[in-house]
């Protein structure tokens, strides 16, 4: 992490107004030792250390020191309306930097519990982070890498495979990679005209790259995998294939349609529909797009047709709910590649800081007493 701390026209430039003018009034006045508690209405994963350096880096270039007391580890569980934070310092030195420090943490939290809940719903699934693209700017691309690395690894470490990489060069370093992975968009395909030929393509281009193929181009799915892997055997039967489905809601994969979803899912895992759904599980389960029938009859085709080391990789809306249904299918998909970890509703995201004492007394607004210090027993 680099955090910059922007100079001093730039941080008010960029706060509300009216947290540049109680630093003003505080620096007429008189400065007072404070403590600030940050929060947020919802449960999270702690994803605090972009707030953390930053807040470091301006208390650097402000000849000050920030006392930051993290109250849970990053990536752990944070109840709704806990403390995540308690910093304390001058008054004066904290008054107009709340604006932006909240902006680097709310998100971030959110994110991360979102990327933890995918994660473990899906353990044995690799995950690839493809956030860049919907993010508005570097800063929140930053911030959603971070987060989807620290969810990633709180489920690792209970057992998960998590986020084994992310989609650009940028952020690759949150996850312990050294580049971003990825191998073509959709227009590489319309670009060369047919699945196997981008494919042929990319393999004269990268010869020591593994291969993964978009095949829903076309709208052949399956054709154009099996063609694909036909192509190239040598790499299918090394383990160093890969087709990736990313069929949008509009229309069922090659093959499918509502019966024979129906008749796919009961082969494989029948329990799945046997119980009640709402509109949306069902089309994760049976709908159009990149449905657990799809995943389930592209796997028995490759298998039916002697490919059962091509990997399958599968895109598009994979969010918590998706995981959910995809583990209860047991769909047999090696890796998920996903933005849907970056927070659906907004308002969720919204971290508070309120300051809890001042010059040691503790004083919150009415409704806020719940995040002052809880008394420290006396000595004896």
């Amino acid at each position: 992490m680099n955090p910059s701390p922007l100079n001093e026209a730039e941080i008010a430039a960029r706060t509300d107004a009216y947290f540049n003018r109680m630093r003003a009034i505080v620096a007429h006045f008189g400065d007072k030792r404070v403590t600030y508690a940050v929060f947020l209405r919802r449960p999270v994963v702690c994803a605090p250390a972009l707030m953390v350096d930053w807040l470091n880096a301006v208390a650097a270039a402000r000849g000050e020191v920030f006392d930051i007391e993290l109250m849970h580890k990053e990536g752990e569980w944070v109840g709704a309306g806990e403390p995540l934070a308690y910093i304390t310092g001058s008054m004066r030195a904290l008054a107009n930097l709340e604006t932006l420090m909240l902006q680097k943490i709310g998100a971030a939290c959110v994110a991360a519990h979102n990327a933890f809940q995918m994660c473990v719903a899906l353990p044995k699934t690799a995950f690839l982070a493809m956030d860049a693209r919907h993010c508005a700017g570097a800063e929140m691309q930053e911030i959603m890498a971070y987060a989807a690395a620290v969810g990633s690894r709180a489920a690792q470490a209970e057992g998960a495979k998590g986020f084994t990489g992310n989609a650009n060069d940028w952020t690759a370093h949150y996850f312990g990679a050294p580049t971003g992975y990825g191998t073509m968009p959709h227009a590489l395909i319309g670009y060369a005209g047919s699945t196997v030929r981008a494919a042929e393509m990319f393999a004269e281009a990268f010869p020591d790259d593994d291969l993964t193929v978009l095949v829903d181009y076309f709208g052949r799915e399956i054709t154009d995998s099996l063609g694909v892997c036909r192509h190239f055997p040598a790499m299918a039967e090394a383990g160093r294939l890969a087709v990736r489905l990313d069929t949008h809601g509009g229309r069922f994969l090659e093959g499918l349609d509502p019966q024979e979803s129906y008749a796919v899912l009961e082969r494989h895992a029948p329990g799945a529909l046997r119980r009640y759904r709402s509109q949306t599980e069902l089309r994760y389960l049976i709908g159009t797009g990149v449905s657990a029938a799809a995943i389930w009859k592209m796997r028995e085709s490759l298998d039916d047709a002697g490919f059962p080391r091509v990997r399958i990789v599968a895109s598009s809306g994979f969010g918590v709910e998706k995981c959910s249904v995809m583990a209860d299918a047991h769909a047999p998909v090696d890796t998920v590649g996903t933005g849907s970890f970056i927070p659906e509703q907004w308002s969720e995201t919204y971290a508070t800081a309120d300051i809890i004492a001042y010059d040691g007394e503790p004083m919150v607004k009415i409704g806020r007493e719940f995040l002052l210090r809880p008394a420290r027993p006396g000595p004896g």
